[in-house]
Parts: C-alpha cells; structure tokens; sequence
C-alpha cells in the first residue's frame, strides 16, 4: 500500500480541525515569526523540510508488518493524538492570545512534538531511513524557529510569557 494514505490524519488535523474549531487559529498556525538575517536559512531550512516530508511518502510503500512497523504504528498512533489534542488546544487560547491551556501547560510546543513523532512514526511504518533523516533536518530547522517565536512572544506577551517560560518546558 502506497505510504500517502499515511498522511490524511495529518491534513485532515492541521487543516480541517482548526477551520471548524475557529478560523483565527488556523491563520494564526501559519504566522512565521520575524527571523534576523542571519537565522533566515533555518526558516528556508524548515519549508523544504516540510515540502520534502509531505512528498516522501507518496512514493513510498508501508511496509509488510514487523517489529519496526508495529513500533511505527504506535508512535503514529501517539503523534496523532498529539496533534489532535494540541490542535484543540491552539484553537482555544486564553484572553490575551497566548495558548497555555491543555498540552500547553507542559509544552511550549506540543504542536511540533507532535509533527515530530508523528513523522518519527511515518519513517518506521515505510523503513524509510531518507524521511528519517529529512525528519532530523526538520527537527533541527523547527528549533530555530520555535527560537524566532519564543522571541516574538516574548515582545508580544512581556511578562506573561516570561513567566510561562519559567513554569512551562519548550519541549518535554
């Protein structure tokens, strides 16, 4: 079976989900953060690595059933669940704008946790050690791009952001 179907959960989740929960997150979600200069490539980085991992699988086949696909099936299965829930939560945050409720209240950034597992996930079920390694510059890119927000958050939302920083992890 071709590995594309692998990734309606994540279309139907980051697109459909916040258009019916509330159209502002989903224009919220796509808000880049103001990069300097000399951060740009990691922004560019992160894009390709997101186009690169999106048309991966299409040519890519699941694999026939084996430890490596079960152990795949469950953290696709976990990143799944995470989107889910941090999808939900992005689209519900509190009076400032600032999301702190649900997985936000032990992850800064459950959304990415979960593109990561999720993706982790998808490089198990096909054996695909090219999406895995696509999957690491992904990975690496978003950091810096998670730094790029936690800086306009920081302009944006002062101390109350300051003081969730204190109390709240950037990943795990």
């Amino acid at each position: 079976m071709n590995a594309f179907i692998l990734l309606i959960p994540l279309i139907l989740i980051r697109y459909g989900l916040p258009y019916f929960l509330d159209k502002k997150a989903l224009v919220r979600a796509a808000h880049y953060p103001p990069f300097d200069n000399d951060k740009k490539i990691f922004l560019s980085l992160y894009q390709l690595a997101t186009i690169v991992l999106l048309i991966i699988p299409f040519f890519l086949k699941i694999q026939p059933v084996s430890a490596i696909t079960y152990v795949g099936y469950g953290i696709y299965g976990l990143g799944i669940l995470i989107l889910i829930l941090s999808t939900i939560n992005f689209a519900k945050p509190n009076s400032n704008n600032l999301n702190t409720n649900g997985l936000y209240r032990f992850s800064r950034n459950p959304m990415y946790v979960g593109y990561f597992v999720y993706f982790l996930g998808c490089a198990l079920i096909t054996h695909s050690i090219l999406m895995f390694v696509v999957l690491v510059i992904f990975q690496v890119s978003c950091h810096w791009l998670i730094l790029a927000e936690e800086k306009w958050c920081l302009n944006h939302f002062g101390d109350e952001y300051r003081n969730y920083m204190k109390s709240v992890r950037r990943y795990l």
